[in-house]
């Protein structure tokens, strides 16, 4: 008869079958493993149980599932822990005849999805172990304290400076997420020239930058494109073919060996700048029309200029933008690392503080020493005073 009643009540309780994968991320995991527990224990307080009380208790409780099942009551849905117990009990017993809230193929199914569960468990990568906690916080401290920042530039700045090699991947994962923008890509056959004379070439142009009086400043710098380090600059509010000649006479440095000057089309450079420049033995490359892409390094320095400086500061007059730049091509050339040189720094390239992996050594500490006013930071390692 007991048969009889738990298939009519199989025929009418529903399926509850579900996925597995929904018990690892559920946040009633902790509830789940006290339930198996309070479980288990119950199990072993039953093994030291007579037989005849088991199976007195067995169809006392029997009796009482048939009355729920004549009156039609309906059960509770099950829980991951119900499962996982049903599942790890059904190999002691006979399941198919005590069987009566869910159908045996459910039964079956749970196992399954159990056992894919195991696997993907056991089978779940491990990964590098975490960096220390000191290093993740000197990360973090540094992504909020330099705002234009991105996590190349603070892996170049751990491994030239403090001598800590994480990878750019690692530093981002404990920076807070910000908008990244995709860069164009510069022409494979021009890139390819300046690759292969990049220690004999130099690149210069002009940007504007606008006061709080709204007076327009030109602001001409010259670059080494072999170590990205600015060989002058200087700036004017009215540039002439004659101010831009004897800034080549001033920057020019008189130990260098440079053939090439890179300069765009625009009318600052004369057919008179170009003369003296070839009086001077270098010859002069210049961009396609339209081609911005052809100077490249010298747009990135520009870029970098405003994203990291001058769209953070507001200069007041000639002077005073003037200090800003100062300060600024001081920490361009000297202390801020560049990817393209493994990554180095522009003014001594061979510069770099030992790599002594994730941690910092219990002998130093990290001094951070403001730039411009707290925009930018240079980090190097200070030994502690005995």
């Amino acid at each position: 008869m007991l048969s009889a009643i738990s298939n009519a009540a199989t025929r009418q309780l529903p399926n509850t079958a579900s996925n597995w994968s929904h018990t690892v991320s559920s946040p009633h995991v902790l509830r789940t493993s006290l339930t198996l527990g309070a479980d288990l224990l119950r199990w072993l307080r039953l093994m030291f149980r007579s037989r005849p009380q088991l199976a007195a208790e067995n169809i006392f409780l029997r009796k009482q599932l048939a009355c729920y099942i004549e009156r039609r009551v309906r059960p509770r849905r099950t829980d991951n822990a119900s499962r996982i117990a049903l599942v790890l009990l059904s190999p002691f017993i006979d399941w198919r005849e005590l069987l009566t809230i869910v159908r045996p193929d459910t039964l079956v199914r749970w196992h399954r999805d159990l056992f894919r569960l195991f696997w993907r468990v056991k089978s779940r990568q491990r990964g590098r172990p975490r960096i220390p906690i000191a290093v993740q916080r000197l990360i973090a401290e540094m992504a909020s304290h330099n705002q234009t920042w991105g996590e190349e530039r603070i892996a170049a700045e751990l491994r030239v400076k403090l001598g800590l090699t994480v990878s750019p991947r690692t530093v981002r994962r404990y920076m807070p997420s910000r908008p990244r923008s995709n860069g164009g890509r510069s022409t494979q056959s021009w890139a390819t020239f300046l690759r292969n004379h990049a220690g004999a070439v130099l690149a210069c142009d002009f940007f504007i930058v606008i006061t709080a009086t709204f007076q327009r400043l030109y602001v001409f710098v010259l670059l080494d494109v072999g170590s990205r380090r600015i060989v002058h600059w200087n700036l004017t509010d009215h540039p002439t073919s004659e101010w831009t000649i004897q800034q080549f006479r001033n920057g020019l440095p008189l130990d260098g060996s440079y053939r090439f000057l890179v300069h765009d089309r625009d009318g600052i450079f004369a057919p008179a700048v170009d003369a003296a420049l070839r009086s001077m033995a270098l010859q002069v490359l210049k961009t396609p029309v339209r081609a911005p892409q052809a100077n490249a390094h010298c747009e990135r320095f520009i870029g970098t200029a405003r994203r990291e400086c001058l769209d953070w500061m507001i200069p007041l007059n000639e002077r005073h933008l003037r200090l800003i730049l100062a300060q600024w091509m001081s920490h361009y050339n000297g202390e801020r690392p560049h990817s393209a040189l493994g990554p180095g720094l522009p003014y001594d390239p061979t510069h770099q503080t030992a790599p002594t992996g994730h941690r910092i050594p219990a002998t130093h500490r990290v001094v951070a020493n403001a730039r411009l006013g707290g925009l930018h930071h240079h980090y190097l390692l200070e030994p502690i005073a005995a």
